[in-house]
């Protein structure tokens, strides 16, 4: 077991490292292409995923043209993800033991998400995670999402914490270059993606869930 270093926050990703969303998008874009009279792909889609709307937006224009109706794309999968979310946002595994055992330890918590405020004050709401993060930087909020390291500064800048003293969770890859480019100590917890061996060697850390990451920040208090 991975033992990790002392850390003074701790910045969450939100969709598929919080909230267990991805799958359920993923079905979403397929379906929603298709009514579009486009095929997507397995490849075409692990690129969008961690990715902001301006990423997602050229790399739809690269496969398909730009005959592609990117709007009109967002808006349906946006509307067909609140409808099928009225009734909850499901959590992945370990989520409310591990954000508990942070506050007992008196560790600040962040979001840092690409997904733009609307959609994550819904969706953070609708699980029941809102009110337990000190503060949630979204695409709004930044100049530069992620990959770049602008929305790992901006939580770690608003919890007053040195980036270094950070640990960051995330899930795709676009989210651990932003995290690992600000300084933080980052770990993956692959969700629809596995890392790379660009990732890897990066020299981050890689677990199964956020138990695992639970066990490795605490591991004497379990």
């Amino acid at each position: 077991m991975i033992q990790l270093a002392p850390f003074q926050a701790a910045i969450f990703d939100m969709d598929g490292t919080l909230l267990d969303t991805e799958a359920l998008f993923k079905t979403i874009v397929f379906e929603v292409c298709a009514d579009l009279g486009f095929e997507m792909t397995d490849h075409v889609h692990s690129g969008m995923v961690g990715s902001s709307h301006e990423r997602t937006n050229q790399l739809l224009i690269e496969a398909y043209g730009v005959s592609f109706p990117y709007s009109l794309f967002d808006e349906k999968c946006r509307v067909t993800m609140r409808a099928r979310s009225q009734d909850g946002v499901p959590l992945k595994p370990g989520v409310r033991e591990f954000i508990a055992a942070l506050h007992e330890n008196n560790i600040p918590t962040a979001v840092a998400t690409s997904s733009r405020n609307p959609h994550a004050q819904h969706h953070l709401g609708a699980a029941g995670l809102l009110d337990l993060f000190e503060t949630v930087v979204t695409r709004d909020d930044v100049v530069n999402p992620k990959p770049h390291p602008e929305p790992y500064l901006m939580a770690a800048a608003r919890l007053r914490a040195d980036p270094a003293s950070c640990l960051a969770l995330e899930d795709s890859f676009a989210g651990v270059r932003a995290a690992h480019a600000a300084g933080m100590q980052t770990v993956m917890v692959p969700d629809l993606v596995q890392p790379s061996e660009e990732i890897r060697k990066l020299g981050i850390a890689i677990m199964d869930s956020l138990m695992d990451v639970h066990l490795a920040a605490f591991p004497f208090k379990n």
